[in-house]
């Protein structure tokens, strides 16, 4: 009973000193990341809310703002390289018409939406 005892202590300690270390010694910088560094399958699932939202609103504006969120390129960029990883690793085809309606809306849009 005394060794479990001990295991269970040693156990809590050795969290609450990685907590202690990870919360107060040297803990993460919010700027230490940015939605631009995320990978393609995350942006390309970005692109696709932002495209299932595009279809119930159909708000270009709003569309255009969340996607400046992804960083300084383009949107009409950002949407063709989700839709290009969408189309190689086998997204339906419900989601692919969504982003493609999405880019359609870009094609037909007015300049001056994310130049």
């Amino acid at each position: 009973m005394r060794r479990w005892f001990l295991f269970l202590i040693a156990v809590l300690v050795g969290v609450g000193g990685v907590l202690f270390y990870a919360w107060y010694i040297n803990p993460a910088a919010p700027d230490e990341t940015t939605p631009d560094l995320m990978r393609v399958d995350f942006r390309s699932d970005y692109v696709l809310m932002v495209a299932e939202v595009f279809q119930g609103a159909a708000d270009l504006g709003m569309a255009d703002e969340q996607l400046t969120f992804l960083g300084e390129e383009p949107a009409i960029e950002i949407i063709d390289q989700a839709i290009r990883f969408a189309e190689q690793n086998g997204y339906k085809q419900v989601d692919l018409a969504l982003m493609w309606t999405l880019r359609d809306a870009y094609r037909a849009s007015p300049q001056g939406l994310n130049p």
